[in-house]
């Protein structure tokens, strides 16, 4: 991917080398641990990290070479996608775009959304729009899933900007409103759905960044379909030794995520995302 020389955007809020806020007395691990009980048992822990973290001093480590470049990357892709949409959106939608903040951290962090632990991957609140990335996110992407490379991770961020035009063009709140009467099963399925088109949506990033900035390289789309089959929630549950559970599933099958990509990568248009309809 073609990136360096070009813009950054001043919208990253970095709080790496910071060290992890709401460790306290139990340490990095500790935290992480109560964060990861809270993740998968869908239990609310922000309340018990709020009590962890009062009180306790943050320490402060210095970013190494290649969290700079990481930091540097992050920024080219967010402006990239700040210039997309502010073009994209008035066409297509009839709105402004309204940049979100990217939060850059290190371990687990605090968001108007609750707390969040890097082991759940980067995720949008709407809450207070901002969008929370570890950077060692991606190296977990390239060593354990095998779906590394720049526009690999470019993609990642793509896809949480994606919820944030969810966010606001009022999709999000639609979907929470039904989510909120829906069965289990309804709710996981409306979950898919947005998550499929936060995907297509990327797709659209990546087709607009290519017209405006040459981005894409050989077999830089290959490696953005190789992350999107990676985070498919059937390779995920195969990789956990259980069997596929279609049901179950929030984020989309891997063979779903790849093709709403292409889709909004082949058309740029936001009327060929309407994974609701």
């Amino acid at each position: 991917m073609r990136w360096r020389g070009r813009r950054g955007s001043g919208n990253i809020e970095d709080r790496r080398g910071m060290g992890a806020a709401g460790a306290g007395g139990i340490g990095v691990v500790g935290m992480l641990a109560v964060l990861a009980v809270g993740y998968f048992f869908g239990v609310d822990i922000s309340p018990i990290v709020r009590e962890l973290d009062q009180g306790q001093p943050r320490s402060v480590a210095p970013l190494s070479e290649r969290d700079r470049q990481y930091g540097a990357f992050v920024s080219v892709v967010l402006a990239d996608a700040e210039e997309v949409w502010r073009m994209v959106l008035p066409q297509q939608a009839g709105r402004d775009y309204a940049v979100p903040t990217l939060v850059l951290y290190s371990g687990v962090v605090q968001s108007a959304c609750g707390g969040a632990s890097s082991a759940m991957g980067p995720f949008y609140c709407p809450n207070d729009r901002k969008i929370y990335l570890d950077t060692d996110f991606f190296d977990m992407m390239a060593q354990n899933m095998r779906a590394g490379g720049d526009f690999a991770y470019a993609y990642v961020i793509a896809h949480e900007v994606g919820h944030h035009v969810q966010n606001l063009v009022g999709t999000l709140g639609q979907v929470h409103a039904a989510r909120g009467a829906a069965s289990e099963a309804d709710a996981n399925d409306l979950s898919v759905r947005t998550e499929l088109q936060a995907d297509c949506y990327a797709g659209i990033w990546a087709r607009q960044a290519d017209k405006l900035f040459g981005s894409l390289e050989e077999g830089d789309l290959q490696e953005a379909m190789g992350a999107a089959h990676a985070v498919g929630d059937d390779v995920i549950q195969r990789s956990g030794g259980r069997t596929p559970m279609p049901d179950s599933f929030t984020h989309g099958s891997a063979a779903q995520r790849q093709e709403w990509l292409m889709r909004g990568f082949r058309s740029g248009d936001m009327g060929q995302c309407d994974t609701f309809r």
